[in-house]
């Protein structure tokens, strides 16, 4: 463990470092600017890479030359910076010093529960290993299936990318990278989120109180270390990590007004619309929100909601081909029959044209979560302050989105019924928890309430994390966080005082007291889901498929053909219609039944039609007559 955990942490640093020059380089401070800039510099080196069709090794010195010139500039300006420095100290730096410490003896122990490499995760293990041992890369290269095509969510393979380059540098075999970087980037994701608190709240005491709501709701709610454990795979590290950093970021923008901030701002969502593009549409749901009610800041918000839009415009406009071929988007009656057949439990269904999604969603994740909803309308008493608008603002947005039929049709049939519910976790609710807290917790002897509303709404709703939803949250507070949510952010921006001011210190106390039988349940399940792959292949033969010629096509049946696509760097036939992006090009239905044909009969015409030169049967690797 100790040896794994140093190699990639020392890794992972070297690779965030050409952000970290840039954003020192740029006179910017903090956590959330290096790591924004680092995957703006990974975006170059990688697009070079496949612009001229190189390795991994090109990827390596165009982020070695961008480090070099970032330090040397930075060091240019270092009399400059020492002035900048005293005149404007760092007065939060011993409060970032006990998030970090936390964080990281938070991934530490993180590690005892990171299970098996399982489910989607083996889908990225297979693109970060072809970005590390194929040759002649371009961004077709990464694709698991054999003449299949881009997935409309990873068509640049930006995180991917990120981790290869761990790979690259620790020594690691991908399948460890993707095991256990989770680990290494708990540090990071308590740190952007504390960053976003403090930037909404104004507050390194309002910080802590977010920290706490995000480990609440996203670490220790599920047990099994909740999605913490999924921090090495872009849906999770999007939204745990580039959607804080992005929010930290906005706001210090609001608060400073400096171009490199909104020149960093425009390179968050850049980064996060190619890692996840669906999540940056969603990020943009709550800040679009806070701008229209934000007016004191109407201009810079607006200029950085522009600045927003331009790469995530960019970035949807170059996928616009891919995602016309992907059959969720504008489905057909009759794929959006049975999409909503497979979602269905998670809606409220009248017909094929009418749905919304089921209210008890936004709650699901438990207590925390229960607690934020319930708050929401206490954000009227702050309406015209940062904080209270982006809560209203904010919930009231994606909430209507979610639970008003007409806008979520529509919105589903855009981005897929597979995304747009997903939407319902931007509802600012770590804000509205951290915020609602400072407002209530006035006196000292009140402290001990919050832990008893803690303990109380842990055991009535600790959350619903299974596939699907068996009960979830409470769905009369979420109705009551909508529209009381709207009433008073009406009355808030009619009727706002100055008063009652927030109690940070307190609340912050109070957030962590309500958390702790949270984190109490999380522990006490601290274990791994999946402490194995049921489905993992044999030693023997996973050491053949190793010998394989780097870009080989083989067929197999579809659960052998997912694990060969992640543990060599090889293309297969077909894969789980679950798992592989539903495109005409790919036709994942069409390949399964392809496959299924070639395992009953054998038929030569199915691996020769995809150019397959190898075969896996019986568990034995064969080799394929042409």
């Amino acid at each position: 463990m100790i040896s794994e955990y140093i190699r990639l942490a020392f890794a992972t640093g070297v690779v965030l470092l050409p952000g970290y020059l840039v954003a020192w380089a740029l006179g910017q401070r903090g956590v959330s600017p290096g790591f924004v800039w680092a995957f703006g510099c990974l975006f170059l080196a990688w697009a070079a890479v496949f612009v001229v069709h190189g390795t991994i090794s090109l990827a390596v010195s165009i982020m070695t030359v961008i480090g070099l010139v970032a330090a040397l500039v930075g060091a240019s300006r270092r009399v400059q910076r020492r002035r900048l420095a005293a005149d404007d100290p760092e007065p939060l730096g011993w409060a970032r010093t006990v998030v970090f410490v936390v964080g990281t003896a938070l991934g530490i122990a993180l590690w005892q529960v990171e299970g098996a490499v399982v489910g989607d995760a083996l889908f990225h293990e297979g693109r970060v290993r072809k970005l590390l041992d194929l040759s002649h890369l371009h961004l077709r290269s990464v694709d698991e299936l054999a003449h299949g095509g881009l997935h409309p969510g990873y068509a640049f393979p930006l995180w991917h990318g990120f981790l290869a380059l761990v790979a690259k540098l620790s020594g690691l075999d991908p399948s460890v990278v993707v095991h256990r970087e989770a680990s290494v980037l708990v540090p990071i994701a308590c740190l952007v989120a504390w960053e976003a608190g403090v930037a909404v709240f104004r507050s390194a005491a309002g910080g802590f109180g977010v920290v706490a709501a995000s480990l609440g709701i996203f670490c220790f709610a599920a047990g099994n270390g909740g999605s913490y454990v999924s921090l090495a795979l872009p849906a999770t590290s999007s939204r745990q990590l580039m959607v804080p950093a992005a929010f930290a970021l906005y706001f210090t923008y609001a608060e400073s007004g400096r171009r490199v901030d909104l020149a960093t701002v425009s390179v968050a969502f850049g980064a996060l619309a190619l890692v996840h593009p669906t999540y940056a549409l969603f990020a943009l749901i709550p800040l679009g929100a806070y701008a229209l009610v934000r007016w004191p800041e109407w201009r810079r918000s607006w200029t950085a909601i522009a600045a927003a839009l331009v790469p995530v415009g960019l970035t949807v406009l170059w996928l616009k081909p891919v995602v016309d071929e992907t059959l969720s988007v504008n489905p057909s009656a009759s794929t959006q029959s049975q999409t909503l057949a497979h979602y269905g439990n998670e809606l409220v269904v009248k017909s094929v044209h009418h749905f919304r999604l089921a209210a008890e969603v936004p709650g699901r994740t438990g207590a925390v979560a229960v607690a934020a909803l319930a708050m929401v309308p206490l954000a009227g008493f702050a309406a015209r302050r940062r904080w209270g608008a982006l809560v209203l603002g904010g919930a009231v947005a994606v909430l209507a989105l979610m639970l008003v039929p007409e806008l979520f049709v529509r919105f589903s049939n855009a981005v897929s019924l597979s995304q747009s519910r997903r939407a319902a976790g931007f509802v600012p609710l770590t804000f509205a928890f951290a915020g609602g807290l400072a407002l209530l917790t006035r006196r000292w002897f009140l402290l001990p309430f919050a832990f008893v509303a803690g303990l109380l709404l842990q055991r009535r709703w600790p959350g619903d994390f299974a596939y699907g939803l068996r009960h979830g949250g409470p769905g009369a507070i979420t109705w009551w966080a909508l529209g009381g949510g709207a009433v008073a952010l009406v009355l808030g921006l009619i009727f706002a005082r100055d008063r009652p001011r927030e109690k940070w210190r307190l609340g912050a106390i109070a957030a962590v007291l309500f958390v702790l039988p949270v984190a109490w349940h999380g522990f006490s399940h601290w274990s791994p889901l999946n402490p194995t792959d049921r489905t993992a292949l044999s030693p023997a033969l996973l050491a053949r498929l190793k010998t394989l010629p780097k870009g080989s096509v083989v067929i197999a049946s579809l659960p052998d053909s997912y694990e060969i696509a992640a543990v060599a760097p090889v293309y297969v036939v077909g894969a789980p219609v679950a798992h592989v992006a539903n495109t005409k090009a790919n036709d994942p239905a069409l390949r399964a039944k392809q496959v299924a044909h070639w395992v009953a009969t054998g038929d030569p015409a199915i691996p020769r039609m995809y150019g397959a030169t190898w075969a896996v049967k019986g568990g034995k690797l064969i080799r394929l007559s042409q």
